[in-house]
C-alpha cells in the first residue's frame, strides 16, 4: 500500500495522536489507522480533508466514517489476527483496509453497485485483498458463516437477525441502532447457540443500512 509521501505519513501520525487523546487506546488500532493512506480514498481536489478527523461525502449519498468513528467500531471488535470477519457497508474500502491490517480473513458487502465497483476498484490498486460483494448486506453472508465478528458501518433500526445467525458462538458484531437521526454503539457477543449478550456505548450517526432487514425490510 503506497503511503505516497512523507507528508502524508506525518499527518497520518498526527490523526493517530489526535485519535489517542480522544480515547483510543488498542495500539493495533491505532497503528492500522497510522498506516491506511486515507488521501487515496479522495478525488485529488478533497485530498486535503483526508487528515481531518471527520466524515466526508463520497457519492451515492454515503460518507468516508470519521476517523475515530473507524478506530472506535475496530477496537470494540477485539479482532484477533486469525478472525474471519464481516463488514456491511464497504463503501468507499477504508474501514475494510484497516481491518485488514488486523486480519487477512475480511469480507465486505456493499448495497450499492456504484460504490462497489469503484471501491473494487480503488482496492485492487491497492493490492488489498478482501473478499468483496455487491448485495444485502443486512442479510449477511450466511454462504460464509459462521464469522468470527461482524461490523456494521451503518446505521439499523433493530439488530438483524441474520447477523445473529452468522455469528460463532463466542463471536461479536459490532453495530450501530437507532432511528433516522442517531443511534448507539452496541456490541451483541454470542454466549451459546441460543443466547446473546449486549453492551451499549457512544451515540453516533450512519447512514441507514439499506436491505431487507435494514431500513428496506
Amino acid at each position: 500500500m503506497d503511503a505516497n509521501s512523507y507528508r502524508h505519513r506525518g499527518l497520518r501520525r498526527a490523526l493517530v495522536e489526535e485519535l489517542r487523546r480522544k480515547g483510543i487506546c488498542d495500539d493495533r488500532v491505532l497503528a492500522a489507522l497510522g498506516t491506511v493512506p486515507r488521501h487515496l480514498f479522495f478525488a485529488p481536489a478533497f485530498q486535503t480533508h483526508a487528515y481531518q478527523d471527520k466524515a466526508f461525502p463520497i457519492g451515492e449519498g454515503q460518507t468516508i466514517s470519521q476517523p475515530y468513528t473507524v478506530a472506535y467500531q475496530t477496537e470494540l471488535l477485539r479482532l484477533a489476527p486469525h478472525d474471519k470477519v464481516l463488514e456491511i457497508g464497504t463503501g468507499s474500502g477504508y474501514q475494510c483496509c484497516v481491518l485488514l491490517q488486523l486480519t487477512p480473513h475480511v469480507y465486505s458487502i456493499e448495497y450499492n453497485p456504484v460504490l462497489f465497483e469503484g471501491t473494487r476498484k480503488r482496492l485492487t490498486a491497492l493490492h488489498q485483498h478482501a473478499h468483496l460483494v455487491c448485495g444485502d448486506g443486512s442479510l449477511g453472508l450466511p454462504e460464509q458463516a459462521p464469522f468470527d465478528k461482524i461490523l456494521v458501518t451503518a446505521g439499523s433500526p433493530t439488530i438483524p437477525r441474520p447477523l445473529l445467525r452468522q455469528l460463532r458462538v463466542g463471536g461479536a458484531l459490532v453495530i450501530p441502532v437507532g432511528d433516522a437521526q442517531a443511534q448507539r454503539m452496541m456490541r451483541v457477543v454470542r454466549e451459546s447457540e441460543d443466547e446473546f449478550s449486549r453492551e451499549i456505548f457512544e451515540e453516533f450517526r450512519f447512514v441507514p443500512l439499506l436491505g431487507r432487514a435494514g431500513w428496506g425490510g
